[in-house]
């Protein structure tokens, strides 16, 4: 009998891949005898390695190597070669439309997420907005695979196990704090002073906290560098790691992740790490929130016009971001200490 093997498609940014592995996880401990292979951009793939021994990954740059009509052509012949008897496509795009067209083709069981794009409409419109709770994409991913035949029971806590060593030393007594401040859009990110606020109040606080400063690119390493050097307390990631499995093992060590709703509540999430995040043009509504997370420790305001944005890209109608310029540093910090203590 031929060994079912299912391809998992999901490429996007890395939050939204990094929200599939509770899904992968859950999937190959409850049906062992299946492989599942992971394609997905080459980065990736530190969130699937060593996930379970019938896990996969295959990476695929498509917008280098596989890039156009032709990229995708060769990109389906590589992956016709596997012989998979299903299909997960957990992207539903244009290139994953188009590979998927393909395998249909080819008479392979097939399954496509549902994003939910109209109830999600109705939750960021401006004129008769329905303020309601849309699925989340780990129950969309779910489903997926449930309409493959295989249901799950999503069970997951973390990428590492309890006897991974400590990647850093902590001294007792310390409070380890994360401060992710940056996000992919203007509308999903906290305003700087007052994120350099927060950061002074919790270094005036308490000596034994130590923060953790995550950023990539060398606009942002540049600005955690200046808080770095202001606060002794901050250390900057960047400084401390070799890509990003590492990065994942700090979190891993962390008592708190602040961060805004980015790939980096996501990542942390993944570790079995508390979150406070920070919501001003997105909405948690919308089915983003990390796994395993309190919505309790969302912080944001109540305002006629949020959620404006499903993903934080649309610029504010109002032209000056009251959803997060209206979150006072102190309110922040009261969060923090709430899980700290």
């Amino acid at each position: 009998m031929k060994t079912e093997h299912i391809l998992i498609m999901r490429f996007s940014a890395m939050g939204d891949v990094a929200m599939t592995v509770p899904i992968v996880s859950s999937l190959a401990r409850q049906y062992p005898s299946v492989r599942f292979t992971v394609l997905s951009k080459p980065f990736a793939r530190a969130f699937f390695e060593n996930l379970a021994p019938n896990v996969g990954f295959m990476g695929a740059d498509i917008k280098g190597e596989y890039r156009g009509m032709k990229g995708l052509n060769a990109l389906y012949r590589r992956l016709s070669a596997k012989q998979f008897t299903a299909i997960a496509d957990l992207h539903d795009t244009l290139r994953s439309k188009y590979l998927r067209m393909r395998f249909n083709l080819s008479r392979n069981r097939v399954e496509h997420i549902n994003k939910h794009k109209c109830g999600r409409r109705k939750l960021i419109s401006q004129h008769n907005k329905q303020f309601l709770r849309q699925p989340t994409s780990f129950e969309n991913y779910a489903e997926v695979f449930r309409k493959l035949g295989y249901p799950i029971e999503v069970r997951f806590t973390s990428i590492f196990d309890d006897n991974s060593e400590p990647l850093l030393t902590k001294n007792t007594g310390e409070k380890w704090i994360g401060i992710a401040p940056f996000a992919a859009h203007l509308g999903k990110i906290y305003p700087l002073e007052k994120m350099e606020r927060v950061i002074g109040i919790l270094c005036e606080k308490n000596p034994s906290y130590r923060l953790f400063l995550f950023g990539g690119g060398k606009s942002e390493n540049e600005k955690l560098g200046e808080w770095a050097a202001k606060f002794p307390q901050c250390t900057l990631v960047s400084s401390l790691v070799s890509g990003l499995r590492e990065e994942l093992r700090v979190m891993q060590q962390l008592d708190v992740m602040l961060s805004m709703d980015s790939a980096n509540m996501h990542m942390a999430s993944l570790t079995n790490t508390p979150v406070v995040s920070i919501w001003g043009a997105t909405h948690p509504y919308a089915g983003f929130m990390g796994w395993n997370q309190s919505e309790s420790n969302a912080v944001q305001v109540d305002m006629p016009c949020r959620p404006c944005s499903v993903y934080g890209k649309k610029a504010c109608h109002r032209g000056d971001y009251a959803c997060l310029n209206d979150i006072q540093p102190e309110a922040v910090v009261e969060k923090l200490l709430s899980l700290l203590s």
